[in-house]
């Protein structure tokens, strides 16, 4: 009788213990996976960078706020209205002094921000680099395309275009590292693996339509038998397919552009623009939310000296990809 009752009680037991645990903790908040990673709405992330109003930004401030969605936190959208290194350093001096929950920084130049980075940093508000970095800052990780390979991949893409013989042009913007990096993969694949491919003039386009257009309209009257441009941004993309339409050149010079705002999109379309790289940059807003988020919230050990240590408490850089769009795909990349 007393084994019965012993059996019973530890049956009883057992079974309390079952209640308490599927349903009176799971009152008590968030426990275990199912809660997730929810943070506060005074939590506040910002996300700061230039040119402020192109629309290239507009995908990857959406992953930035898709992530604060997830996370329950707030964010804001700061920059430099102009191409203005000065004004990107005196808005981010301006975030930093309001202290908030992180900052997600794409540089106008790879040296000009370190020290406002390192300052945050060491005052103990995360950074994080997207789009364009600054390696040399104390910055926790960078998210981005491999510019180097994007270059690599524009190279063999143009040589498809061009039969792998005549002159080439490039439109850039040398002062920024993501740009430097593009061209650098260009000009090292037309070297290793197209010689008879000859790059021939790098013009400064500044990241503006209008002088893009006058740079590459500068390069077809110096170089008539040109037969392709690569542009390493979107901007630039649209000037230079102005230029090639208006020398009447369009069946001669092939453009490879970067990018898919709209205008790229449609001079794709219309045979204008042969091919235009598309960047993960929804993946960059979002996943540097989410590293902020981490780094705030001691998911991960904040260290500001870890490049000392040799021991990153984040992955230090995270490749958010590339695609080649032509005509035959153009239409899966308008907004929908």
């Amino acid at each position: 009788m007393k084994k019965l009752l012993l059996l019973y009680l530890v049956l009883i037991g057992t079974f309390l213990v079952y209640l308490y645990t599927a349903y009176i903790r799971e009152d008590e908040g968030p426990i275990g996976r199912d809660a997730g990673l929810r943070g506060e709405m005074d939590q506040k992330y910002v996300m700061v960078n230039f040119l402020t109003g192109i629309d290239y930004w507009k995908n990857g401030l959406k992953g930035f706020e898709d992530a604060a969605e997830a996370l329950g936190v707030s964010v804001e959208y700061r920059g430099a209205t102009q191409y203005d290194v000065n004004e990107e350093v005196t808005v981010l001096e301006q975030v930093i002094a309001r202290k908030p929950a992180g900052i997600a920084v794409s540089a106008i130049n790879p040296e000009a921000l370190n020290a406002a980075i390192n300052k945050a940093v060491e005052a103990g508000i995360p950074v994080v680099m997207f789009d364009s970095d600054a390696p040399d800052s104390k910055a926790y990780s960078f998210l981005g395309t491999d510019n180097y390979n994007a270059g690599v991949t524009a190279a063999r893409k143009m040589a498809e275009f061009t039969g792998t013989r005549g002159k080439l042009g490039v439109i850039t913007q040398p002062n920024q590292l993501n740009h430097q990096e593009r061209t650098k993969g260009f000009q090292d694949t037309l070297r290793s693996e197209y010689p008879n491919l000859q790059l021939v003039s790098v013009e400064d386009g500044k990241g503006d339509q209008l002088v893009s257009e006058q740079k590459a309209a500068g390069m077809l009257e110096k170089y008539p038998d040109l037969r392709g441009i690569f542009v390493t941004e979107a901007n630039g993309g649209v000037g230079v397919g102005n230029a090639v339409l208006d020398a009447g050149k369009l069946d001669q010079v092939r453009i490879i552009s970067f990018d898919t705002d709209k205008r790229t999109l449609d001079m794709v379309k219309s045979g204008t623009i042969s091919a235009t790289l598309a960047q993960g940059t929804w993946n960059m807003g979002y996943w540097s939310l989410m590293h902020l988020f981490l780094l705030r919230n001691e998911l991960v050990e904040p260290m500001p000296n870890w490049r000392e240590s040799n021991v990153p408490p984040l992955p230090t850089y995270v490749d958010t990809g590339i695609t080649v769009v032509t005509r035959s795909n153009v239409d899966n990349y308008y907004a929908k």
